[in-house]
């Protein structure tokens, strides 16, 4: 399967994988991290600059002033090492970090 159409399921469901927020976001609350998770989950705004593979694994948008940014990272099953074949969900796991700019 394509790995585009599998981050976006992913992304869109937030559903055969795992999410990660960092310190930055979690120290929000739960109200800002809904609306902060909603926005991950219908963002569209991809192009050549930020989705140059066409996998749709990396997205920015602006919350109240601050930069939002979220990555897809694929891992084996047991989470230690990078997956050898992203597209086979049987091998694969996908991470998403959603963190605040300042703190890549």
């Amino acid at each position: 399967m394509d790995i585009r159409i599998l981050n976006d399921k992913f992304r869109k469901t937030l559903l055969g994988g795992k999410v990660m927020l960092t310190r930055g976001i979690y120290s929000k609350g739960q109200a800002v991290i809904n609306e902060i998770l909603n926005s991950v989950k219908t963002f569209n705004n991809f192009n050549e600059n930020n989705d140059p593979y066409n996998e749709h694994d990396y997205g920015s948008f602006e919350y109240e002033g601050e930069k939002i940014m979220w990555k897809i990272d694929y891992y084996d099953r047991d989470l230690r090492y990078y997956s050898n074949d992203p597209t086979d969900i049987t091998k694969t796991i996908r991470v998403m970090t959603v963190m605040l700019a300042e703190e890549y």
